[in-house]
């Protein structure tokens, strides 16, 4: 081993150790950070009306989520079972002879003028899987569509002894479909994203090591 790949093997061993810990999570993501409602550059002037659109509440109202910063609770509910089996089968036969004249089929053998091939194949595969995931998240609207639908999105954390707990939830939610405790199940939710793991101790030692994921990459076997 030369003395330049010397050098170069603890580079390529820290690169890699570089590559892995950007894959973990670095704390709550600006990207489902709770949404503020939008409030006016500048106050609406008075104009000795009974009536200011600054002030503007409702008499009667319900307390489900309606406007950007408005307060949600998900409920997850999520279960999905998914199977497929496959089988197939093939089989294949062919023989040939030729018949020669007497004069040549004295001189070559009759073996050498009769072939045949028998090919049999046959494989199957079975995959089955199950997911479950059941709790509450609660969320903000993070923005209201030209239809009324509403735009959610939110993060929870849970800080263990031993590491940190965190999902992460967005979607699209229509109005009608918010109970009257404001709440909705998370089936009812469109684009649906929802993200459950976990930093710490307990999650890096169910996780392989980056060099033995390396090797298990480019392995053959």
């Amino acid at each position: 081993m030369s003395r330049r790949t010397c050098k170069l093997a603890p580079a390529a061993l820290i690169l890699l150790a570089g590559c892995t810990a950007a894959l973990e999570d670095r704390g709550p993501s600006p990207e489902y950070a709770a949404s503020y409602p939008v409030i006016p550059a500048e106050p609406a002037a008075a104009t000795g009306a009974i009536y200011q659109a600054s002030s503007y509440q409702a008499y009667a109202t319900s307390q489900r989520a309606r406007q950007i910063g408005d307060i949600l609770t998900i409920r997850l509910v999520e279960r999905t079972t998914a199977s497929k089996s496959q089988s197939a089968s093939a089989n294949r036969s062919s023989s040939t002879a030729v018949s020669l004249p007497g004069a040549f089929g004295s001189v070559i053998p009759r073996d050498l003028l009769e072939g045949g091939s028998d090919t049999d194949f046959e494989g199957g595969g079975d995959a089955d899987q199950r997911n479950a995931l059941t709790g509450d998240i609660t969320v903000t609207v993070a923005n209201v569509m030209p239809n009324g639908v509403l735009v959610v999105r939110g993060e929870k954390r849970v800080r263990l002894n031993r590491g940190d707990e965190f999902i992460r939830f967005s979607g699209l939610v229509r109005p009608e479909d918010i109970a009257v405790d404001n709440t909705v199940p998370s089936p009812r939710v469109a684009d649906a994203r929802i993200s459950y793991a976990g930093t710490g101790q307990v999650a890096a030692a169910s996780r392989q090591g980056w060099l033995q994921r390396f090797f298990t990459a480019v392995s053959p076997f």
